[in-house]
């Protein structure tokens, strides 16, 4: 995971290696060292270095030095490597048999440019700071909804929407899956699980660092703004005939529910379509994340099909 974090860019802060494995801590050195690997200020310094003898001692500060001194160059920040006793570290962490390693990396908040913004601008254009205030009073629009929808590209032609999901594996899952179709953004309701917790993370095998998670307050309100969008709304249920081959997910939001209850009411009473997977057998329903691969793999099929 470290690895997948340091091939994607992730904004790393801190690295906590177990103290005593001498292996270890030389590789996540050696990885970290990739950041700056080809740059011959870097090496200059540590050549510089070495020369000292406080740094021939202590190996770990001559890295953080480089790594200060790259970044006031550069301006770029590179990663705090902290040493712990294995008491502590198995207090910072939920893995029974852990490989030594833990970091903490910033969330990525960067917004992509949408349809929503645009509007937005225009809007503040043309109106006064009160009208805007009364239009979202009466809308219902609350500055948190407003801030989601910014992030939002309405440019895609397929968007994932997770309604209420709770298995961190089920949600590690999902994100992995629309990462292999690359679906560049998942939509997640206020009861999903938290789609940073360590378990869903690790689950996610990396992709986690590619896929952008919009965390909507009101799922409701969101979807009917992408309605204005020529979006259609595609819900899965078990109350319908209609199959899942049945679509075109061309400017279609696909809904997943909730493992044991569905899609809530209020999103599938606003739903174009509603849907379900055809299954020969005697089972009722798929695990979400099954069923998830399923939905995403026929926009795939129909995808690959045209061209």
């Amino acid at each position: 995971m470290l690895q997948e974090a340091v091939n994607e860019g992730a904004d790393i802060e801190i690295v906590v290696v177990k103290t005593g494995n001498k292996e270890l801590l030389e590789n996540v050195n050696k990885l970290l060292g990739r950041l700056s690997q080809n740059d011959e200020l870097g090496n200059e310094l540590i050549g510089g270095l070495s020369q000292n003898h406080e740094a021939k001692n202590e190996p770990m500060k001559n890295q953080e030095r480089k790594n200060e001194l790259l970044a006031y160059k550069y301006g770029k920040r590179f990663p705090r490597i902290i040493e712990v006793t294995e008491n502590v570290f198995m207090q910072l962490t939920d893995v029974k048999t852990p490989q030594g390693v833990l970091a903490v990396i910033r969330k990525n908040v960067e917004d992509n440019v949408s349809d929503f913004e645009d509007e937005n601008e225009n809007k503040n254009e043309n109106e006064n700071e009160n009208e805007n205030k009364n239009d979202a009073i009466k809308d219902g629009v609350n500055s948190r909804k407003i801030d989601c929808l910014s992030k939002i590209n309405t440019g895609a032609d397929y968007i994932l929407v997770v309604d209420g999901v709770q298995d961190p594996g089920n949600l590690g899952t999902i994100i992995r899956t629309a990462d292999s179709a690359n679906l560049k953004q998942i939509l997640v309701s206020k009861d999903t699980v938290d789609a940073y917790s360590p378990k869903v993370i690790r689950s996610t095998m990396g992709s986690i660092y590619r896929v952008k998670i919009v965390e909507c307050e009101n799922l409701a309100d969101v979807l009917n703004e992408l309605k204005k969008h020529k979006f259609q709304i595609v819900s899965t249920s078990l109350d319908t005939e209609n199959s899942i081959y049945d679509i075109d997910y061309r400017k279609k939001v696909v809904v997943i529910g909730n493992e044991g209850n569905g899609v809530s009411k209020e999103i599938q009473d606003l739903s174009d379509y509603k849907v379900k997977i055809p299954m020969l057998g005697k089972t009722e329903s798929l695990n979400a994340s099954v069923a998830t691969g399923i939905m995403i793999y026929e926009y795939v099929r129909q995808m690959c099909s045209k061209k």
